[in-house]
């Protein structure tokens, strides 16, 4: 994910990879990035800046796995100019051949004439499921219909990121949408949201089976000595780290079992039908990047299955 290296240039931050091993990269386009390293408008007017940018990732051995147009393309107010995003980085994924664009289900407002985006999260007071209703039936789905022949036609499909503040934000709400839309959306799988939010993400895992469509390499950290008296539910800042109840961190440092927990979730991703990429995405605010990012090209290099299954019983 290149914006874990967001202060480099994209010709440093793509030498940045090679060095550490990485062989795919997933570019941000815009929405809650400000895109530093690809910039979807000029490569969508200029054929040579396409070329050169394309050229850049290629000769150096590298592929893109992926685009992402994270943002809030329901929001009642600037959802418009969220939506031109996105569909300007499925026209780019069109045209560098790259098959899936990674979003956000985005999140309308709670009913007509609202300003604010508003994310329900318990069944009670009635009026909650007036607002479901609402965004559901009203906004999002007539949306994502629409969305999805767009990519179809194009031939990009969308991993949708399981996100807090987000009509799809668990399990259960990814296969929602996934039902009633169709597999040209699936899962953009990033455990790290899952792991504050409470759920299992190996055993969400296996219930995304033959839906998930990218992977975000992740890790998030409860802090029990705040979690415990406050729950999880947290509205401060990142730059709050010491009092917030949990914090995205580096891989390994954060989801209790470590080094192991991370092997069986890539045996559990691949009984999934989920055999590609691990997009890294460093987000601790306590370490530097280049730092952290090694960390974790590290952790993921000594458990990760990169050979087909080969070992069977014998025949007796």
């Amino acid at each position: 994910m290149t914006d874990s290296l967001a202060d480099y240039t994209l010709e440093d931050m793509l030498d940045t990879c090679v060095r550490l091993g990485i062989e795919e990269v997933e570019f941000p386009t815009g929405g809650w990035s400000t895109a530093p390293h690809c910039k979807v408008s000029e490569l969508l007017a200029d054929d040579d800046s396409l070329r050169a940018f394309k050229a850049a990732v290629e000769d150096r051995g590298l592929r893109i796995s992926a685009l992402n147009a994270n943002g809030n393309q329901l929001h009642p107010v600037i959802g418009q100019d969220v939506d031109r995003v996105l569909r300007d980085t499925v026209e780019l994924a069109h045209r560098l051949e790259v098959p899936t664009v990674v979003c956000m289900s985005g999140l309308p407002g709670g009913g007509p004439g609202e300003r604010t985006p508003n994310w329900v999260t318990t069944s009670w007071p009635p009026e909650t499921q007036d607002i479901l209703n609402y965004q559901w039936n009203d906004v999002a789905l007539p949306y994502w219909s629409e969305m999805a022949e767009f990519g179809k036609e194009r031939g990009v499909r969308f991993a949708i990121e399981m996100h807090g503040n987000q009509l799809v934000y668990s399990g259960a709400t990814l296969l929602r949408l996934r039902d009633a839309i169709g597999d040209q959306v699936g899962a953009n799988f990033d455990p790290s949201h899952p792991m504050w939010m409470g759920a299992n993400p190996q055993a969400l895992a296996r219930e995304l089976t033959g839906a998930i469509y990218h992977v975000h390499a992740k890790d998030s950290r409860i802090q029990h000595v705040n979690s415990d008296v406050n729950g999880v539910l947290d509205t401060q800042p990142p730059s709050e780290y010491r009092k917030r109840s949990w914090n995205y961190v580096t891989l390994g440092l954060g989801y209790p079992g470590g080094v192991q927990f991370w092997g069986q979730l890539l045996c559990d991703l691949r009984a999934a039908g989920y055999d590609g990429v691990l997009s890294i995405e460093h987000e601790d605010i306590q370490l530097d990047a280049l730092e952290g990012l090694t960390h974790t090209v590290n952790l993921l290099g000594s458990i990760l299955p990169t050979a087909e299954p080969s070992w069977k019983p014998a025949a007796i």
